[in-house]
């Protein structure tokens, strides 16, 4: 199984993922690992990436999911995968793949970003993630302000694992 922990920069991805994933006894991956570095760059200099430039970097996703439920390699996986079409080429048909969404407000998380040292991705670019944004329908849905133990908790409860 695959977890997809969703939701814009500042979220609370690589958190909630590394602490669910910890507590599954299952393998952690950040999206963010997967950039190649001239998105990483644009986005330093805070430059919006375009869909072309996510392009590559939602291919290298797909392939790892794939390879991932051939081996059946339980993963948590932290990506912002903001369109519903992302998320659509990233999970495909596969039944193995929940979908988590960290749902926040922006005042919150802008707040978070704010605080955020030695990230790439500035606050200043939250604005073009919203504006990005289309909230998945079909996702467990969790509210981020609580606390990360409640939210994995809330996760694992919801979706039996």
């Amino acid at each position: 199984m695959i977890i997809l922990v969703l939701g814009v920069s500042g979220s609370g991805k690589t958190t909630i993922g590394q602490q669910l994933a910890a507590t599954l006894h299952w393998q952690f991956q950040d999206a963010d690992d997967f950039h190649p570095a001239a998105n990483i760059e644009k986005m330093r200099h805070g430059i919006p990436l375009t869909d072309g430039d996510r392009a590559p970097w939602l291919l290298a996703l797909q392939q790892a999911i794939t390879v991932w439920l051939q081996t059946n390699t339980n993963t948590v996986l932290a990506c912002s995968a903001l369109k519903a079409r992302y998320r659509q080429q990233l999970i495909q048909s596969s039944t193995q793949v929940k979908q988590v969404y960290l749902k926040g407000s922006f005042a919150l998380i802008q707040q978070r970003l704010q605080q955020r040292q030695g990230h790439y991705m500035k606050a200043d670019l939250l604005q073009s993630q919203f504006d990005t944004l289309e909230e998945p329908e079909d996702a467990l849905w969790v509210d981020i302000d609580q606390s990360s133990v409640a939210i994995v908790a809330q996760i694992r409860a919801a979706l039996g694992v």
